[in-house]
């Protein structure tokens, strides 16, 4: 597990009737520093305007691939739901070659109602769904291991959830980095949930990074103040979510500034 703390920004693909729009944010987010750029998978908006401009997932990366040089980027988070989990293993194995070894396949449940019912996919329940993530993610490592040719890396997998019972014994079995949407309190437990789960399995959990949410919506300096109480805990990766179709990217430099005087 890298020490280093790391910035990504998800940009939102919603609201942004233009794809250049999102383009113009993904070049500028490479061009501020920072290290990660993720969007999200869904169909609909999440917010705003329900009917509001959208734009599918792994098409868009498989884009940012050619377009970016330098950051890793991913989904944050795909729906196990929505795809064979061997044509996943695929296209993130695809998207791998053509970023030259920098995607993250960043995975979780689902839980957006809307998505499922307008694309014709079983909305089962919590339990059913999280169940049937653990069913996929075995079957994504093998469908990784026979592909030919080979990813060019060991492809990261990010989780994303804090559910003690299931999410958390998934992330102990098959997580590379493990996404929370948490306060610091809230983290500190949660994480000792998660070492019991890697206890049981025989897993360090320290070979597990630890990635946080930044809420957009909070002054700049609470943010910073979060990201020192935060990765004091030994959080390492911190996203901010930034929305279209103007993708304001001002406070996504301030915490690139922030995570450069840590390193000096």
């Amino acid at each position: 597990m890298t020490s280093r703390v790391r910035i990504g920004v998800q940009l939102q693909p919603q609201h942004a009737p233009d794809y250049a729009l999102i383009r113009d944010a993904v070049r500028r987010a490479e061009d501020v520093g920072v290290d990660i750029a993720f969007n999200w998978d869904h169909f609909f908006p999440l917010s705003g305007d329900p009917a509001g401009a959208h734009f599918e997932c792994w098409t868009m990366l498989g884009a940012w691939a050619e377009q970016t040089e330098r950051i890793e980027f991913g989904p944050l988070v795909t729906c196990n739901s929505y795809r064979n989990p061997e044509l996943l293993a695929d296209m993130a194995r695809t998207v791998d070659h053509v970023s030259g070894g920098r995607v993250i396949l960043g995975i979780g449940s689902g839980w957006f109602q809307r998505d499922y019912t307008e694309y014709g996919y079983d909305f089962g329940t919590a339990g059913s769904r999280l169940d049937a993530l653990g069913e996929a993610l075995p079957r994504i490592e093998s469908r990784m291991a026979r592909l030919n040719p080979q990813p060019t890396r060991p492809i990261p997998i990010l989780i994303g959830g804090g559910g003690e019972r299931k999410t958390l014994r998934h992330v102990a079995a098959h997580a590379d980095i493990w996404h929370s949407f948490v306060d610091v309190e809230t983290y500190r437990h949660k994480s000792a949930v998660l070492a019991e789960h890697c206890a049981a399995l025989g897993r360090d959990p320290s070979t597990i990074e630890r990635s946080a949410e930044l809420q957009a919506d909070g002054d700049t300096d609470d943010l910073l103040r979060f990201g020192d109480a935060i990765t004091a805990e030994g959080v390492t990766l911190l996203t901010l979510a930034v929305g279209g179709p103007d993708y304001d990217l001002s406070t996504v430099e301030r915490l690139v500034k922030w995570r450069d005087a840590r390193q000096d």
